[in-house]
């Protein structure tokens, strides 16, 4: 395998690219350092692949990059670029979603389509990460892919555009993308930002954390190497043109996550209370039959063992 990794020092982009070099793919990473979160970090990220004999890294957006060159002799794409973040994609900075999540995956679609491969090298899979952020509240539990897509955030509508472009450019010319639907991923690595992130951290330097609402809304979560596993998958079994969800089969409340914390750092959590927010969708619930069928998905992590992982990898980091 010969594979363009976008978003290559990103959280899922990261290990994604660590494990397609353990098993002896040739990788070509790209990422652009957004400002989400510190460069620091993302550079963290990409020391163990910068070290590889297989690896290479290029600085650029993706539609400031030579995509033709870096195309040519590529078997394999992985688009895990994006702008991240459903509370911070409103409002004015609703442009940054769609430069970075719409028009970048417009872009490299069309380079994709356009591809001269060389040698004996031809495309034989674009994956793209897509999120469970497309279905909003108004679905049917578990959510099956092919329920009616009904966004309730900026971001959830820039990752459903995004996806229904990989769907037009397979149609039209034959572009053989697969979309994977992750669901809630966390892990080692797992950005700032994110819940499990802050949570971990907070309670290991006994400050509050702050829940939304009353903390019964639900989340299945996903180690995040059950998900590399999978888009590695999704790239050699995955069927052109299909969308797949990924969930981790760890569906439990917030609420019960404060409890899973409290036992792996062996503190109790310090609990503040603010209303809920804008565009959080209240449950989330994957249905994996269609990913377990084609790629033989199988999510080997629980919930707490998973936390006891990112838990371990955190506090060797402060």
């Amino acid at each position: 395998m010969k594979a363009l990794v976008t978003g290559a020092a990103g959280f899922i982009g990261s290990t994604l690219t660590d494990r397609l070099l353990a098993d002896g793919a040739d990788v070509v990473g790209l990422d652009c350092f957004t400002d989400y979160y510190p460069r620091p970090i993302k550079e963290r990220n990409l020391v163990g692949a910068l070290a590889h004999q297989n690896f290479r890294f290029v600085e650029s957006r993706i539609q400031d990059a030579d995509l033709a060159r870096l195309l040519a002799d590529r078997t394999h794409v992985f688009h895990l670029a994006a702008q991240a973040g459903v509370r911070k994609s409103w409002g004015h900075d609703f442009a940054v979603y769609t430069e970075n999540n719409i028009e970048a995956t417009q872009v490299l679609l069309e380079a994709c389509a356009a591809v001269k491969p060389v040698k004996a090298a031809r495309l034989e899979r674009v994956v793209y990460a897509s999120s469970s952020s497309i279905y909003g509240d108004r679905v049917a539990m578990p959510m099956k892919e092919d329920a009616l897509p009904q966004p309730l955030s900026p971001y959830g509508v820039s990752k459903l555009a995004a996806e229904q472009l990989c769907y037009l450019y397979h149609v039209n010319y034959d572009v053989p993308a697969v979309s994977l639907r992750y669901f809630t991923v966390y892990g080692p690595r797992q950005r700032p930002d994110m819940g499990f992130h802050r949570f971990l951290r907070a309670t290991m330097m006994q400050q509050p954390i702050t829940r939304y609402g009353d903390g019964e809304q639900t989340r299945d979560f996903t180690f995040v190497h059950d998900a590399a596993s999978a888009t590695i998958a999704a790239a050699t079994r995955g069927v052109p043109g299909r969308v797949y969800n990924i969930g981790g089969g760890s569906r439990v409340s917030i609420n019960e996550v404060f409890e899973m914390i409290g036992r792996v750092t062996g503190r109790t959590p310090l609990i503040t209370i603010d209303p809920s927010q804008k565009g959080d969708m209240r449950h989330t619930y994957a249905d994996t039959s269609l990913a377990r069928a084609d790629l033989g998905f199988d999510p080997q992590v629980g919930l707490e063992d998973g936390l006891a992982a990112e838990y371990e990898w955190l506090a060797g980091t402060l």
